[in-house]
């Protein structure tokens, strides 16, 4: 698409709350569902990491980090 920005895989450590973590399984394991032995096969710390990202870039981030009040 030309609309999609160049982005970079960064690791870092991010606080969120254990209410948000655990909707993301949750929701995760609805979704996914389970396979023939009844196990659940996805991996949720990919998914946290998708549904963050989705929503940085959503939520207009770069303009964000390019303010210098928020960096402080």
């Amino acid at each position: 698409m030309a609309n999609e920005k160049a982005t970079l895989v960064v690791n870092v450590n991010v606080e969120i709350t254990a209410a948000s973590l655990q909707a993301i399984v949750e929701n995760t394991k609805k979704i996914t569902g389970r396979d023939s032995k009844g196990v659940y096969r996805v991996d949720t710390a990919d998914k946290v990491s998708q549904v963050i990202s989705r929503f940085l870039l959503k939520n207009n981030f770069e303009n964000y980090a390019q303010d210098i009040k928020n960096c402080l």
